[in-house]
């Protein structure tokens, strides 16, 4: 994969940005309730620029990993899909960004409708790429027991990639439901696949371990 893709997400985020800046009222929505109605505002500078700046840092930050990372010779082994984690966060986000704008310009724009099927196809697409994902410090599930032992990690994250795929169809898929009912479900959701895949890395580290080792 082309390393310079994300850094072009990211300057398209920030000309974006400059382009209708000059547009934007002094006070933008930042914020929806469950009934989809603005809630919050914020001033255009802040409103406008924060996805940007966060894009940005995601971008350096996955290029420090490797860097930093006592177990940065790990990264050569999972290359592609390390490129590919970072790109879907960047054009999700991107996405998220443009729908923003586009709102802040006056225009109407879905946000409770769009938001779960973004986050959907994200947790979709690093689902299919988990497995891939060799031990590290900074990418993946990692909870004492991935990080512990190899074999755990690559059990967990071969079935963490599955339960994020599901998670992903069913958050995706509640687009379509009020936006109450939507809301639920995707906090439902999230918190029953970090239970899951945590249970389960601590359940591999027993199976690989043995009762003795693991106490």
């Amino acid at each position: 994969m082309r390393k310079w893709i994300p850094t072009l997400l990211v300057i398209i985020a920030v000309v974006a940005t400059l382009v209708v800046y000059p547009r934007l009222p002094e006070q933008v929505p930042t914020h929806w309730n469950l009934q989809g109605e603005v809630d919050d505002w914020s001033s255009r500078l802040w409103g406008s620029w924060t996805i940007p700046l966060v894009m940005a840092f995601m971008l350096l930050a996955f290029r420090a990993f490797p860097l930093i990372d006592p177990r940065r010779e790990n990264y050569a082994k999972f290359a592609g899909a390390y490129e590919g984690m970072l790109l879907l966060i960047l054009l999700f986000m991107l996405a998220l960004h443009l729908s923003l704008l586009a709102t802040m310009l006056g225009r109407p724009m879905s946000v409770m409708r769009l938001m779960p099927v973004g986050v959907g196809l994200l947790l979709i697409g690093i689902g299919v790429l988990l497995p891939k994902a060799h031990a590290n410090w900074f990418i993946g599930i990692r909870t004492p027991w991935t990080l512990s032992n190899d074999r755990v990690w690559e059990r967990t994250h071969r079935v963490g990639g599955r339960v994020m795929i599901a998670t992903g169809i069913l958050i995706a898929a509640s687009a379509f439901l009020a936006p109450l009912w939507t809301h639920r479900i995707m906090a439902a959701a999230i918190a029953a696949m970090a239970i899951i895949v945590v249970a389960y890395s601590y359940f591999a580290w027993r199976q690989e371990v043995g009762p003795q080792k693991g106490g």
